[in-house]
């Protein structure tokens, strides 16, 4: 086992202030809980960036030996960029509209042109000139009227995700008003051409409370809000239908959803509820020219597809077209005049079955690959014969292709460039099944370089996840060929909370069952040991945000498995948290996790949550990252997690705690300021393997 050179420095030592958390008769005190002033905007501000400051001075200092390495790291990484790079274009309404990046620069330009890619190129936006001079930058929610003529996108510039919708003329290339402000940034035109609707974000807790209908030329005050939910665990967003005939607003929990549609040429209509919320059920709704189609759970764990005619859209109208399938999950459909694309998850990997509306007929869109992912990308046009969709897997880089639906021909359009020395011959993925402490069979993803020896001295990077029914695919990495290429084994563990193995694979993952998720990382672990890929001085874990958490557990409860561990923005306080309603995403998140104020749940979540499980004892090296402006987990989380843990740490082991004092939840927002955060994590990971090169 490699023992690395650490300087000899103290860690900065945050101060500790009695606060007293009092519930279910339980008094609980939290010396850091001060550290969320920065937040709160208290009188403590002041100290909570000096400590912030001073963490980072002491991580920049500990890995000062790495400095050159991870200048390599980044010069490797981007090498394996095509800078100067095109999107494959999509076809809407007339036009193709593509994005385009220039050799050096950050950010992209989005351009269009008429009815043939011969015609003359229009930049509609040139989001490389937007973001001149600024920390942080992100546009997104680019929507075209119906005429071709307007340009509805949104801006954020701090990483709050709270974004200022902006319309632009496209034929002058004048932006109306000033902006619409606290949206989610998305926005869809009625067929007027002069009304968007949008959603309003609450600006304390930002969670999206309302749907407004704005009027071209009118100040944003004067915009009516349409629906207003009433539920805080619920999101709510506001869509097109792709045959572009009606609006929708989707009110959803994990649990529970709701639909409200008008017609899109009619815009000042009253919107209609298509079928009242019920208990644990949730539906979706896809618009037909002649009737709509629902996938719901009712009765259906893993979801069923039903119609309705248009007239008639109650649940007692509905009728069954695909039924459930306990060993299928139903994805989402995809709706063409002729011919619907069912995304589907079969024994933990995507598939597509096209079927032929009139006759039924399905037909499997196939793959050799033992991992994978396959989506429908870019598929516009509601008359079109071809779908469009992405394919990767952890040793393919991602390939846009086209298939005819009506001849089965199938047309490769785009395959990712990766430069230098990239030969996906020269590495291998597996498919394994690891055995849980109740018998689950839970997958695990592997890929590493042909040449890499399988023994206990071989490095391997565990990564995980595990909630909301996300399902982590095994798909492409270019910055992950850094760590191939150095002897590292990589491999996803596909942990129960995600939705990989269907509906029940989520549900075991989550609220009373929650403890499942670490558990499965654990043995996951263990097997992989056991099978002899690596051992426990070469074994390393990462997670983000809510996979944060899962590192935050593991930790906890099988600190000797791992010689090191990155928590990337990590879920870390979960009682604390969930107790302030005022934290952005909080009540959202009730289905997820449990209401602690309810005292059955408090108990549960408290003997899971990293921060209260803390203990005298041997942790490994860490690795926490976080950022200032991150809406998602707020700062202080990992903070206060990082603090807590060098209180109790019985080894000798590091802790570094990074903040990113100008980015949020998804790191920096140029497409290469991200590598600088990717080579220092891998930095870290090679200090202590003695990797230097």
């Amino acid at each position: 086992m490699n023992t690395p050179n650490w300087p000899n420095i103290p860690f900065p030592k945050a101060e500790q202030k009695d606060y007293v958390r009092d519930i279910h008769g339980e008094r609980v005190n939290d010396p850091y809980f001060w550290m969320n002033a920065y937040f709160k905007k208290t009188e403590d501000s002041p100290a909570v960036l000096a400590h912030l400051e001073q963490e980072n001075i002491y991580a920049e200092e500990m890995m000062a030996d790495t400095k050159n390495l991870q200048d390599k790291l980044f010069v490797e990484m981007r090498s394996r960029i095509k800078e100067k790079d095109e999107s494959v274009p999509t076809f809407i309404n007339g036009y193709y509209y593509y994005t385009r990046t220039e050799e050096g620069k950050q950010y992209y330009k989005f351009c269009r042109k008429k009815a043939s890619l011969d015609t003359p190129e229009e930049i509609l936006l040139d989001v490389d000139e937007m973001a001149e001079g600024k920390a942080y930058f992100n546009a997104k929610g680019f929507s075209i009227s119906p005429n071709n003529e307007l340009l509805a996108f949104g801006v954020d510039e701090v990483s709050r995700r709270q974004y200022k919708i902006f319309i632009k003329d496209l034929k002058t290339g004048k932006i109306y008003d000033e902006g619409i402000q606290n949206t989610s940034g998305s926005s869809v035109w009625a067929n007027d051409n002069q009304t968007i609707f949008y959603t309003e974000n609450n600006t304390e807790t930002l969670l999206s409370e309302k749907i407004k209908r704005h009027q071209l030329g009118t100040q944003a005050s004067e915009d009516v809000c349409v629906y207003h939910e009433q539920d805080p665990t619920n999101y709510i967003g506001v869509y097109k239908s792709k045959n572009r005939d009606y609006i929708l607003i989707y009110s959803s929990a994990t649990t529970s959803s709701e639909e409200r549609f008008i017609k899109a040429s009619e815009p000042f209509s009253e919107f209609q509820v298509f079928q009242k919320r019920r208990k644990d059920v949730l539906y979706s709704v896809v618009p037909l020219e002649d009737r709509f189609l629902i996938m719901t759970n009712d009765q259906a764990e893993n979801f069923k597809l039903m119609q309705c005619p248009l007239d008639k859209t109650t649940v007692e109208h509905w009728e069954e077209i695909i039924p459930h399938r306990s060993d299928v999950l139903l994805e989402s459909v995809e709706e063409f005049k002729d011919f619907l694309v069912i995304t589907e998850r079969f024994n933990g990997l995507t598939r597509l079955v096209i079927q032929n509306r009139k006759t039924k007929e399905e037909k499997l869109v196939s793959f050799d690959d033992p991992t994978y992912v396959v989506y429908p990308s870019g598929n516009e046009e509601y008359n079109s014969q071809e779908l469009r969709f992405v394919y990767n897997s952890m040793v393919t880089p991602p390939s846009v292709y086209d298939e005819n639906m009506v001849t089965g021909e199938r047309k490769l359009l785009k395959q990712q460039e990766v430069l230098g020395d990239f030969n996906k011959d020269l590495y291998t993925s597996e498919r394994l099944f690891a055995t849980a402490q109740d018998g689950t069979k839970i997958p695990i993803s592997v890929v590493y370089k042909k040449d890499t020896p399988r023994n206990g001295n071989t490095p391997l990077l565990l990564y995980g996840y595990g909630s909301y029914g996300y399902s982590l695919d095994a798909s492409f990495s270019t910055t992950r060929l850094s760590l191939l290429n150095r002897g590292f084994v990589f491999a996803i563990a596909h942990v129960r909370g995600g939705e990989e193995m269907g509906r029940a694979w989520y549900e075991n993952g989550k609220l009373l069952k929650k403890k499942n998720t670490f558990n499965d990382f654990i043995d996951c672990a263990k097997f992989l040991i056991q099978e002899n890929y690596t051992s426990p001085a070469h074994l390393y874990a990462e997670g983000g945000s809510a996979g944060g958490l899962l590192m935050g557990a593991i930790a906890n409860q099988a600190p000797e498995l791992w010689n090191g561990i990155i928590a990337q923005v990590p879920f870390v306080d979960v009682i604390n948290t969930m107790l302030d309603e005022t934290i952005p995403l909080t009540t959202n998140e009730y289905d997820e996790w449990g209401n602690p104020n309810n005292e059955e749940f408090y108990h549960y979540m408290k003997s899971y949550s990293p921060y209260e499980n803390i203990k005298a004892q041997k942790y490994p090296n860490m690795l926490i990252t976080t950022g200032l402006h991150d809406s998602q987990v707020q700062y202080f989380e990992p903070a206060k997690w990082a603090a807590k843990l060098r209180d109790f740490n019985q080894g000798e082991s590091k802790i570094l705690f990074k903040t990113e004092m100008d980015f949020g939840h998804g790191g920096a927002s140029g497409r290469f300021d991200y590598l600088k955060e990717t080579a220092f994590e891998f930095a870290f990971l090679f200090k202590l393997e003695g990797i230097t090169k």
